[in-house]
């Protein structure tokens, strides 16, 4: 089974270029929860954007997906020209495409479930040209699972006017998953 996974706001941005436009700890330990035991597959700026301490994410082989050359910056990681075959990767029957933007749109054909954290922001007025989107969801696949809006004390904004302070963020999880060819 091939996944993704990735958080977006209400008009479906998933980032600035460099990284989330929010700090949202549930929505980090859904990501953990799901992708844990399982590889997982990103872009070389997804990679980089993660802080070096958590660079190769525990518990999971490191795929990154890019044309350049390994060298120091890809320590940790197996980087790949390519996306892996997922029935040829070793001990798991998942494997998750975590980011970025441009991975999630080459590979949103190839993926049998989505799932997204909706965190209840818009921020296309604030992010403008820096605005990363998430894909279309085609429509082969179909919404599986929704919970109500959650409420985060502890989350926060990365952008905005709001840069950094502490305010409620409404979210919920959706899992989607391509419908059977009939």
């Amino acid at each position: 089974m091939l996944g993704a996974i990735w958080a977006q706001s209400l008009d479906g941005i998933i980032g600035d270029g460099s990284g989330m436009p929010w700090h949202l700890p549930e929505d980090l330990a859904h990501f953990r929860e799901i992708t844990t035991g399982h590889p997982v597959i990103m872009g070389r700026r997804t990679w980089t954007s993660l802080p070096e301490r958590f660079r190769p994410l525990p518990g999971r082989i490191n795929y990154v997906l890019t044309t350049r050359e390994a060298g120091d910056w890809s320590e940790g990681a197996r980087v790949v020209g390519d996306l892996p075959d997922p029935t040829l990767l070793p001990d798991s029957p998942e494997v998750w495409i975590m980011g970025g933007g441009q991975v999630y749109a080459a590979t949103i054909d190839e993926v049998d479930v989505l799932e997204i954290t909706l965190v209840g922001v818009q921020l296309g007025e604030a992010l403008g040209d820096r605005a990363v989107h998430a894909p279309e969801i085609p429509a082969e696949f179909g919404m599986v699972s929704d919970t109500d809006w959650l409420t985060s004390e502890r989350g926060r904004l990365a952008v905005g006017e709001n840069t950094g302070s502490e305010l409620p963020l409404k979210y919920r999880f959706l899992r989607y998953e391509r419908k059977e060819a009939a």
